[in-house]
C-alpha cells in the first residue's frame, strides 16, 4: 500500500491542480450561483479520483505486493506480478534475469565440478609416490635421516588426506552410509595409523572405551572426525610422558566419545573462532602446521551427521572435545 500512495502522489497532485484551476475557472464564469453546486463539483471530482485510484491499486495489487514481500525462495521472484502492461513487464524483467542468475549458477557448478574432479586425480596421483617412497624408507630403516623424512612424509600425507576430504564434502549427501559402528575398533585404528606421531612427541595414547559399545554413524567420516581430534591432541601436547585419552560413555544427551589432552590448550579469545573456516589462532601461528580447517570440517561433518560437538579448553591445562551422538 505504501509504495502505491508514493507512486501515485503525481497523480493527486495533478488531479488537484487541475480541480482547481477548473474551480476557478468555472467560478469565474458565474457556474456558482448557490454553494450546492460549489459542494456537487467538488464531491463528483473527488469521487472520480478515488474510482481511478481504486481500479490503479487493485489492478496492480499483485504487483505492489511483489515489490513489497521479500522472496524466500528462487521461485518466488518470477511468480506473477499481475496482468497489467506494467506488471507484464516486470515478469519479463524478472524472468530475464532469473535465467542469466541460472545461467551463470550453472557455469560456477560446472567449474567446481571440474575444480573438484582435479582435486581427486591430483591426490590419488600424489598417494602413489607417497607410498612408494614409504616402501623405500622402509628397507632403510636404521639410517639417521630416515626418521625426519619419515616425519614429513606423514605431514604430507594428513595434507593429502585433508585435501580429498575437503573435496568430498561439498558432495556429502551423495558420499555416506549410516551403520552401526564400534567405536573402540575405530579408535584403535585411528590410534595405530598415528602410532609413530604418538611415539616422535612421546605423548601416550589412553582408550577407555568398552569393547562392545557402538554408535550410529558413517564410518569413513566418522573416522575421519576421530583422526582430526587426535592429530590436534598430539600436536598440541608439549613435553614428555603426557597422555591423550579417548573415552566413550552413555550421558543425558547420548552416547558420548571424548578426546581429552594435557596440551598447551586454547586460548581464551580463540575458543569461540576454533570451528571457523582457515582460523589458525595462536596456537597456529606458534606451531606452524595448522591450515584451520581441521575443527571446521568437524564441526561441519557433525551437523551433516546429525551429531553434537563440545569443547572445553583452559590455557596451560589441555583441552577436551566431546563429540554427542544423539540417535
Amino acid at each position: 500500500m505504501k509504495i502505491f500512495l508514493f507512486d501515485h502522489i503525481p497523480f493527486v497532485l495533478l488531479y488537484l491542480l487541475n480541480m482547481l484551476f477548473l474551480f476557478l475557472f468555472y467560478r469565474n464564469l458565474g457556474g456558482f450561483d448557490n454553494l450546492e453546486n460549489t459542494y456537487y463539483f467538488i464531491f463528483l471530482s473527488n469521487f472520480l479520483l478515488g474510482v481511478f485510484l481504486l481500479y490503479r491499486y487493485f489492478s496492480h495489487k499483485k504487483l505492489y505486493d511483489k515489490l513489497t514481500k521479500m522472496p524466500s525462495n528462487l521461485d518466488d521472484t518470477i511468480s506473477s506480478a499481475g496482468t497489467t502492461p506494467t506488471s507484464k513487464a516486470v515478469n519479463r524483467l524478472l524472468r530475464a534475469q532469473y535465467n542469466l542468475y541460472q545461467k551463470q549458477i550453472q557455469m560456477y557448478k560446472r567449474k567446481q565440478e571440474e575444480h573438484l574432479t582435479f582435486i581427486h586425480q591430483w591426490v590419488h596421483q600424489m598417494k602413489t609416490p607417497v607410498s612408494v617412497i614409504h616402501l623405500i624408507l622402509q628397507e632403510r630403516e636404521g639410517e639417521p635421516y630416515i626418521e625426519n623424512i619419515q616425519q614429513e612424509l606423514e605431514r604430507i600425507s594428513r595434507g593429502l588426506n585433508m585435501a580429498m576430504n575437503m573435496a568430498r564434502f561439498g558432495s556429502f549427501e551423495h558420499d555416506f552410509t549410516v551403520e552401526t559402528i564400534l567405536l573402540h575398533s575405530i579408535v584403535a585404528e585411528v590410534v595405530n595409523e598415528q602410532k609413530r606421531y604418538f611415539i616422535r612427541k612421546k605423548v601416550y595414547p589412553e582408550v577407555r572405551i568398552d569393547l562392545n559399545m557402538s554408535v550410529k554413524s558413517d564410518r569413513k567420516w566418522l573416522k575421519f572426525i576421530v583422526e582430526q581430534l587426535l592429530v590436534n591432541a598430539i600436536k598440541y601436547t608439549e613435553g614428555e610422558n603426557k597422555r591423550v585419552i579417548i573415552s566413550a560413555y552413555e550421558s543425558i544427551k547420548g552416547k558420548v566419545l571424548e578426546v581429552k589432552d594435557q596440551g598447551v590448550g586454547i586460548p581464551k579469545n580463540d575458543i569461540r573462532r576454533v570451528f571457523e573456516p582457515f582460523y589458525t589462532g595462536e596456537n597456529g601461528r606458534k606451531f606452524g602446521e595448522s591450515t584451520g580447517m581441521g575443527l571446521y570440517l568437524v564441526n561441519e561433518i557433525c551437523k551433516k551427521l546429525e551429531h553434537q560437538i563440545e569443547l572445553e579448553s583452559r590455557q596451560g591445562e589441555g583441552t577436551t572435545i566431546r563429540i554427542i551422538f544423539t540417535a
